[in-house]
């Protein structure tokens, strides 16, 4: 049986400081099986006890139940039960299994703290990953993000958020929140612990709770930074290879939670034989657990001029004139349809990174936030 960790209620731990600043909510534990991030926390309040603080920390525990059992979860996947269709449907009444109450009583939560904050609000997501590697960020694909990430040493994954369907962190993003996803290392590994309540002091000092002079700031951007060994500093998710219980998908060993991949390299089999790179790339997230439906992530390095580049196609107001380009209609605000692929390239670098198969044409959106 999977070792759990003693959680005894939602809130693992609040600080409150002097007049009005940021609030800082910070989720651990989503998947059950995933401890390190309420250890991390406690490490920090810990650590927070007589500083000088502005605004609101809070912390809860995402998957109560899991994290007593050491599962992932107990019924289904409480990352990836965001969206407005379920959620409405709980409101409602049709609460069927423990992730469920788990959702709703967690959703509560966070409108709590949002409804105190007497600032900007910060949502922080602490995960690990069931390969070994290192820490690094998921974060959604807009300017008021960028902006935000540019404090954190380690690796930023853009686009992977888009790629699944009801991630606790896009969800309140798109209520306007700054969020992102930390993926800390292996689950297992007692470093990823550390290397979490790092990215919780650099997260503290970025939003403006702390100073950012503190020698614990320093020690966390400096560990953080040691951590990324060469690694792209901003990635981006190309696909996502989804699989199910009856495709018998199995992983190449090897791979870390972020690691480069060759043209025609082996990534993994199935019922249906090998699977192989069909150019050079990143692999991402490759899952080496029982549970899950995300089997790997294929992503490439983005390169400074890239971002340079969105960043002033975005504020041109480039985004008004997408609906004249052929093959291209506009669905509603920040959502359209494509008949063809060759504008993909374009619509990524105005953050449309939300891209989905509609019979024969591809919808793609973005975070309007």
């Amino acid at each position: 049986m999977p070792e759990g960790v003693a959680v005894e209620e939602r809130e693992i731990g609040r600080r409150t400081g002097e007049g009005s600043g940021p609030t800082v909510i910070v989720v651990a534990g989503i998947h059950g099986n995933e401890p390190a991030g309420v250890h991390a926390a406690r490490r920090l309040f810990a650590q927070l006890a007589g500083l000088p603080f502005r605004g609101e920390l809070v912390v809860y525990a995402g998957n109560l139940g899991g994290l007593r059992k050491g599962l992932r979860y107990l019924s289904k996947d409480l990352n990836r039960v965001w969206t407005d269709q379920h959620l409405s449907a709980l409101r409602e009444g049709t609460a069927r299994d423990a992730e469920d109450l788990e959702q709703l009583d967690l959703q509560g939560a966070i409108q709590e703290a949002q409804a105190r904050a007497r600032g900007p609000v910060v949502l922080i997501d602490l995960h690990s990953t069931s390969a070994a590697g290192i820490p690094f960020m998921l974060t959604g694909d807009t300017l008021p993000h960028r902006r935000f990430i540019r404090a954190f040493p380690i690796p930023v994954v853009l686009g992977l958020e888009e790629e699944l369907d009801g991630v606790l962190s896009a969800h309140w993003a798109r209520r306007g929140l700054i969020t992102a996803a930390i993926e800390g290392g292996q689950h297992d590994d007692p470093a990823t612990i550390g290397s979490l309540e790092a990215v919780l002091w650099v997260t503290l000092a970025q939003a403006g709770s702390v100073n950012q002079s503190l020698d614990s700031v320093s020690r966390a951007t400096a560990l953080l930074d040691l951590q990324r060994n060469g690694l792209p500093r901003i990635m981006e998710i190309l696909s996502r290879r989804a699989i199910a219980p009856e495709d018998q998908f199995r992983m190449e060993p090897g791979f870390r939670n972020i690691d480069y991949a060759r043209k025609g390299q082996l990534l993994a089999r199935d019922r249906r034989g090998e699977i192989r790179a069909a150019s050079d790339g990143l692999v991402i997230m490759p899952l080496y657990q029982g549970l899950g439906g995300d089997g790997y992530f294929w992503g490439r390095a983005v390169s400074s001029a890239s971002l340079r580049a969105s960043g002033m196609l975005r504020r041109s107001g480039a985004a008004r004139l997408l609906g004249l380009l052929p093959g291209v209609a506009r669905i509603s605000a920040g959502k359209f349809s494509l008949a063809r692929r060759q504008w993909l390239g374009l619509f990524r670098l105005l953050g449309y990174r939300r891209i989905r198969e509609s019979g024969e044409l591809l919808t793609v959106e973005r975070n309007q936030s």
